[in-house]
C-alpha cells in the first residue's frame, strides 16, 4: 500500500527542496546531533530523501533501522542502539554500514492513514532526550507530511488548471467552428428565402389568388413563413456570433411548438407522422430562439424514426421546484449509451450506417439547442434506449428573475 501511495505523492521523483530540508535540520538541532533524515520506505528500500550531516542515500529496508519501527504509531526514542533487540544486530549500529547508538523517529502518516516512513535523528552516542524533543520531534514529522500533502495538491490543481485551459481552448474552437457554420448557413438560405418571400409577394396579387380565400390563405402562410424564417436565421445568427443579447420576453411555448408543428407539416404529412402538443407554459425568453429550439427538437424526433413504422411524438412538459421542464419523446431508433453526451456538440450525427444516407442535417441542431437553453439559464439532456426511443428535455426558469440553477446531475 504504501509503496503506491509513495508513488502518488511523486516525492521519490522530485528535489528535497528548502522546505523538507528545513524541517530535518530543524529536527537535528532540537536534539542537539548533527544528523537526521525523512526516510521514505517502500516494499524492498529505504529513500532518504533530506538528510542533515551527510548526503542522502539509498539502502535495502532489511538494513533499514526506520522499517523495523514503521509501524509504531507515535515516537520511538532509544539512548543505545546496540542494547535494544530491534536494532542491535542492524548493519547500522553494528559497524558494518555505521555506529549508530541514539535513535528517535517519528511516523510519516498521510491523512488516509498510511505510513509512508519516518523522520528520523541519530547520533554515534548514547544520548537521553526530554518528552518536550519527543513532542516536538513528533510535530515536526507532521508537518513534513503537511509539505507533502502541500506538493501533491499543488501539482492536483496544475493539473486541474491546464486540464481546464484546454477544455476552454476546445470549446473556443467549437464555438468559432459553430459561428462559421451559422454564417455560411445563414447565407446559404437567405438567397432562396429572398425569392420564395419575393414569389409569395408577387402570387399574393395576382387576381387568381387574392380572389380565392384558399389560395390567398396558403400564399399567406408561405409569405409568413418566410418572414419567420428570416428572422430566425438572423436571431441564432446573431445569438451564435455571441454578439447579440436575447429579449427575454413572455414566450408561450404551445404557441411556439404549434407553429413549429405546422412549419414541418410536409414532414408530418408525408411520413404520417402522430405529433402531439400538450398544455406547455409560458416562459421569459427570446420568442425567434426558442422557436429555433422547438423546431429542432421537433424535427429530429420525426427525422429518426425505425424503418417502417409512422413517428410518434409527444410534446409535453412538467414544473418542479420552480423550473419548468419541456420534454420531445418519440419513439424512434434511441441513442446508444456511449453517445448520450456527445449528440448536444456540433457536427455529431448519429444515424445508423445503413440510413446515414437518408437522414438530412448537419449535427448542429442539438449543439444549437443546447447554446440557445443554456443562454436561457436553462440546461439540456437526454433519456434514451435504444430502438424504443428518446426523450430530449430542457429546463428553463418558472420566473424570469431566476436566469442560473445550482449544478445538477441529468437523469
Amino acid at each position: 500500500m504504501s509503496d503506491s501511495e509513495i508513488q502518488r505523492y511523486g516525492v521519490l521523483s522530485e528535489p528535497a527542496g528548502r522546505d523538507l530540508q528545513a524541517l530535518v535540520e530543524l529536527a537535528a538541532d532540537f536534539f542537539g546531533v548533527e544528523t537526521a533524515a525523512i526516510n521514505l520506505i517502500t516494499s524492498d528500500e529505504q529513500h532518504q530523501v533530506a538528510t542533515a550531516g551527510f548526503e542522502p542515500s539509498i539502502c535495502s529496508r532489511e538494513d533499514s533501522m526506520c522499517a523495523a519501527v514503521v509501524d509504531h504509531p507515535g515516537a520511538v526514542v532509544v539512548s543505545d542502539a546496540s542494547r535494544d533487540d530491534r536494532f542491535a544486530d542492524n548493519p547500522f549500529v553494528t559497524g558494518e554500514i555505521g555506529s549508530v547508538r541514539f535513535y528517535a523517529s517519528a511516523p510519516l502518516v498521510t491523512p488516509g492513514g498510511i505510513t509512508l516512513g519516518r523522520l528520523c535523528v541519530f547520533d554515534e552516542q548514547p544520548r537521553e532526550s526530554t518528552p518536550e524533543q519527543q513532542r516536538a520531534l513528533v510535530v515536526l514529522a507532521q508537518r513534513v507530511m503537511d509539505v507533502i500533502e502541500l506538493r501533491l495538491r499543488n501539482r492536483e490543481v496544475a493539473h486541474s488548471v491546464d486540464e481546464l485551459t484546454r477544455t476552454r481552448d476546445e470549446l473556443r474552437r467549437s464555438n468559432e467552428a459553430l459561428v462559421h457554420f451559422a454564417g455560411q448557413v445563414s447565407h446559404d438560405l437567405r438567397n432562396p428565402l429572398m425569392v420564395i418571400s419575393a414569389n409569395a409577394e408577387m402570387l399574393s396579387m395576382e387576381p387568381a389568388v387574392a380572389d380565392n380565400p384558399d389560395l390567398a390563405e396558403m400564399v399567406g402562410e408561405i409569405s409568413d413563413a418566410g418572414l419567420r424564417m428570416n428572422r430566425l436565421i438572423r436571431s441564432v445568427l446573431s445569438h451564435a456570433r455571441g454578439n447579440g443579447a436575447a429579449a427575454f420576453d413572455p414566450v408561450p411555448l404551445g404557441r411556439v411548438f404549434g407553429q413549429a408543428v405546422a412549419d414541418l407539416r410536409t414532414v408530418v404529412g408525408s411520413s404520417g407522422a402522430n405529433v402531439t402538443v400538450g398544455d406547455l407554459p409560458s416562459v421569459s425568453g427570446d420568442p425567434d430562439l426558442l422557436y429555433a429550439v422547438a423546431l429542432n427538437l421537433v424535427g429530429n424526433a420525426l427525422k429518426f424514426t425505425r424503418p417502417g413504422t409512422s413517428p410518434t411524438v409527444e410534446v409535453s412538459a412538467i414544473r418542479h421546484d420552480g423550473w419548468w421542464r419541456v420534454l420531445v419523446r418519440d419513439e424512434g431508433i434511441g441513442i446508444p449509451d456511449e453517445h448520450r453526451e456527445d449528440v448536444f456538440r456540433p457536427y455529431v450525427r448519429l444515424a445508423g450506417e445503413e440510413s446515414e444516407d437518408e437522414v438530412d442535417g448537419h449535427g448542429v441542431g442539438l449543439a444549437t439547442v443546447s447554446r440557445i437553453v443554456e443562454a436561457h439559464g436553462g440546461r439540456v439532456g437526454v433519456d434514451s434506449t435504444q430502438d424504443v426511443g428518446t426523450t430530449v428535455w430542457f429546463e428553463l426558469p418558472e420566473r424570469p428573475e431566476d436566469l442560473t440553477r445550482p449544478e445538477s446531475t441529468a437523469r
